[in-house]
């Protein structure tokens, strides 16, 4: 049985201070007082665990996010790294990233990660306007943005990632294009470009700010689509960018319902297997959620996993086509079988009110959402969540 590809997510969960519209596992702490070294032998012996799961299983990329990773040192990653390489088989053309903050403390650092072997570097940068970044809880400035990509340049970063947010609070359509406009000018290989939302267990959820009215959210989307296409970023992602060839491999590994491990405090696996009856297992794995709790967890006989769950098949349909319709060019239909282990009989059940409804495409070799579908994705997604009876 042909198994998806592998990837590796490693969470590190610190940040100097928590954003008002964060709802990702990450406290905030001081960068002298964190545990390193003993977080990176958490994670060491937080793979060991689980490299029974994966079986010489070859990966295709690694991601380090938080948090904000680079809060530790190039050597800390050098020593995991080297870790990783020595109990994982990886891919000649392995992508590694890690996220980065453009602050001044950590772009100390741009150099020791390059040494360490990280080859992609993701910029979160979010806006270049700094009364906006004050508004975000934001610790770096515009000018911080722009230096840290020169630093990183300079440290051999090649690929490069900018994080951008849209439809921030009091943001007119002028506002959002200034900062698509300076991040152009920087020459990112990718871009990332999504809209702030307000997510529960936020302080932006508790107190909302006064964000763009819906027009002015359309006339953004519309007017940074074009502009960012006709810079040569092809949008090949709800909200994401690249120049040819440099998509993001672990986000579309990802979207292509493909396998996980996860490391860190709280991080999130999903791994197949052969089920022994010539179908399909997936589970999904999650690790002890709080850094506290996790490090304490080092000689605990628990091991480092909060929980798992198998996924049964009645909910691979809408796993599978919640991450495939994501893509501009969607899927091959061949991976349906591969990745959920079900007959191409489910799939169109699945789909067959959407394609009538105009906002699927159902070719014989693929499948993807139409530019109304991208449109109004959890429309879709609702029509697929039910399999047609007729």
């Amino acid at each position: 049985m042909t198994l998806p590809p592998l990837a590796l997510y490693v969470h590190v969960p610190w940040c100097v201070r928590k954003c008002p519209y964060c709802d990702f596992n990450s406290h905030a702490a001081a960068p002298g007082a964190l545990p390193e070294e003993a977080y990176i032998d958490a994670l060491i012996a937080d793979l060991e665990a689980d490299l029974p799961l994966v079986a010489n299983r070859t990966l295709t990329s690694i991601f380090i996010g938080g948090g904000t990773p680079s809060l530790f040192s190039g050597e800390a990653y050098a020593r995991l790294l080297s870790a990783i390489k020595s109990r994982v088989p990886l891919d000649e053309a392995i992508e590694i990233t890690l996220e980065a903050n453009p602050g001044t403390v950590e772009r100390v650092h741009f150099e020791g990660y390059r040494a360490a072997g990280i080859n992609r570097l993701s910029l979160g940068v979010q806006s270049f306007d700094d009364a906006a970044l004050e508004r975000l809880g934001r610790i770096h400035g515009g000018h911080d943005a722009e230096q840290a990509v020169a630093l990183a340049r300079r440290a051999g970063f090649d690929n490069l990632n900018i994080d951008l947010m849209h439809g921030l609070p009091g943001q007119s359509v002028a506002g959002a294009m200034t900062d698509i406009e300076r991040a152009l000018a920087l020459t990112p290989e990718h871009l990332s470009w999504y809209q702030l939302t307000l997510e529960p267990n936020t302080v932006f959820h508790a107190r909302p700010p006064v964000l763009p009215e819906e027009e002015v959210l359309a006339d953004i989307q519309d007017a940074g689509h074009d502009r960012l296409e006709t810079a040569g970023l092809a949008r090949y992602e709800i909200s994401a960018y690249a120049r040819p060839g440099r998509a993001s491999r672990h986000n579309l590994n990802y979207w292509h319902f493909g396998d996980y491990l996860g490391i860190g405090a709280g991080a999130h696996g999903k791994l197949s297997a052969p089920d022994g009856n010539g179908g399909l297992a997936i589970e999904r794995r999650w690790k002890t959620r709080h850094p506290d709790d996790y490090l304490r967890r080092f000689n605990d006989p628990r091991g480092f996993v909060g929980g798992h769950r198998s996924i049964p098949a009645d909910e691979r349909p809408l796993e599978f086509l919640m991450n495939a319709l994501r893509l501009v060019e969607g899927v091959p239909r061949h991976e349906w079988k591969i990745r959920t282990g079900l007959d191409e009989a489910i799939l169109d059940a699945h789909t067959e009110r959407a394609q009538q409804m105009g906002l699927l495409e159902r070719g014989p070799t693929q499948l993807k959402a139409t530019p109304q579908g991208l449109l109004f994705l959890n429309d879709l997604l609702a029509m697929c969540d039910e399999a047609d009876a007729t």
